[in-house]
Formats: structure tokens, sequence, C-alpha cells
């Protein structure tokens, strides 16, 4: 399904659909901190019911199962969601092909709510009532994110501006360890009560780094078949220059609870 807002790359139209292989195969790709981080915070364990929205391919469903919760995913792109079930044949976890704004749940089911790189793609006016009334009393909504530090890498630098030479209006360039940002109208129903922004390294092969990157908004979900694969030549002669055959891309990542208030 495709997506216009005027806020993201300047209204240009993207689809996560259109790249949901690469998707599915490269972007698994969150350390074993950042699932910690969560399980510290007595999130996404034995005896919760999780919603897990823009899930994609089901990354944080699928990494998160072992500890027990109960999962949800939803996605707004079917052929996301087709990768998930998929990759997640041998779990029980139930997926869901629908906007997040036209979810349809009970009052009160679950005990957390995740959104991992997705946040502000949503109608947060809806999308803030939504997940109040979706979580139980004393529920979290808590909000994921992780990133490459283009002016702190090299390899990520030169890759971001090949992207930029196809796509110059992609909005995702040029991040900076930053908070996460939560809109005013969160405030009406829940209370920030923990933020985190750490750097970790992500280990990549030359392919890898290649697929995280093809399936990034700014390439395979949104430039043409034509653009693509000049995009592609150009980034694998890229990094045979200036990459070796394994290594470590400096990423921040960070994560916001949020608790339902009293």
């Amino acid at each position: 399904m495709s997506i216009t807002d005027k806020n993201i790359d300047n209204g240009k139209e993207f689809d996560w659909g259109r790249v949901s292989s690469e998707y599915a195969k490269f972007r698994d790709i969150y350390p074993k901190e950042f699932y910690e981080k969560i399980i510290k915070r007595e999130l996404c364990i034995d005896g919760q019911c999780i919603l897990d929205v823009g899930t994609g391919t089901g990354v944080i469903p699928r990494n998160m199962y072992r500890y027990g919760a109960k999962w949800i995913g939803t996605d707004i792109s079917e052929n996301q969601i087709k990768q998930a079930q998929l990759l997640s044949k041998d779990m029980d976890i139930k997926y869901f092909a629908v906007p997040t704004e036209k979810l349809s749940f009970s009052d009160s089911t679950f005990d957390v709510i995740t959104a991992c790189q997705c946040f502000w793609y949503f109608d947060h006016n809806v999308t803030s009532e939504l997940f109040y009334r979706f979580l139980k009393p004393n529920g979290s909504l808590l909000v994921l994110y992780m990133a490459w530090l283009p002016f702190e890498d090299k390899i990520a630098s030169k890759s971001e501006e090949l992207v930029l030479k196809y796509n110059p209006d992609w909005s995702g360039k040029g991040e900076l360890l930053h908070p996460i940002e939560i809109p005013q109208c969160y405030e009406k129903n829940f209370d920030l009560v923990y933020n985190e922004e750490y750097p970790v390294k992500v280990h990549f092969t030359r392919e890898s780094w290649h697929g995280r990157m093809k399936a990034c908004r700014g390439v395979g979900a949104s430039l043409s078949a034509y653009e693509i694969n000049r995009w592609e030549k150009e980034h694998i002669e890229l990094l045979n220059k200036i990459a070796p055959n394994e290594f470590d891309i400096l990423h921040y990542a960070a994560l916001a609870e949020l608790k339902v208030k009293k």
C-alpha cells in the first residue's frame, strides 16, 4: 500500500511492500542489547499480551517470542505481513494487514504496545486515543528506534550520499543521536516515564549492508525499477572501493516508554 505524507520525503510516494523480500532478509539487525533494554524494563515478557504496530516483517515479535509474551503484529502492507507470516511459521504469532489508525481491539486488551521504526508514520491524534483504549490500566506504549550515524561513520556517510543522489527529497538523511520525540497529544493519556539513547555497532558484510540500504525508504520503497538498478550498480562499486568484506556500522538506538495515566 502506497503512502504519501507531505512531512516525509517532501511528499514523495513510498510503499514498503515493494521491498518486502529485502526487508525480510536484511533488516533483522537489532543487536542483543536492543532487546535486553526492553526486558530490563519488564516489558514484553511472559504473562503479557503485546501488540506490535507497524510490525513490518515481524522482526520484534519474532526476536522477542522466546521471552514468553503473547504477540499480535499489524502492518499497513499486505506484502510485509505475508513475509512476517512466513518467517513466523513455527511461532504462535497472529498478524493482520491493517492501517494502525483503523485497528479495532477491545478496550484494555494489551499490556504493552510496541512501535519500532514506524511511530512517525501515524496520525497521532487518532493513534494516541486508540493506544490508550487498547492498553490495560498501567499498560505501556514502547517506542523503539535505531539508525546509522552518517556524520560519525564513513561507510554510512558514503552510502547515504548515494541515496541522496537518486532521491534528494529523502528525509531519512543526516541522523544524529537524539531522544525519540513524542507528540504533545499523547500527554492527555500517557506519562513519559523513561527514555534512553545509546550507541551500538551493527555488524555487516558488503552484501548485507547493500541489502540494508536497498531496503530503506529512500531506495527500494520509493525509487523506480530503473533507478534502483542504477543505484545498486553504483553502491556495489562504492562498497568494493571503501569497505572491507566485513565491518561494523555505528548506529544509535533509542527507546521511550509511556505509561497509561492513573
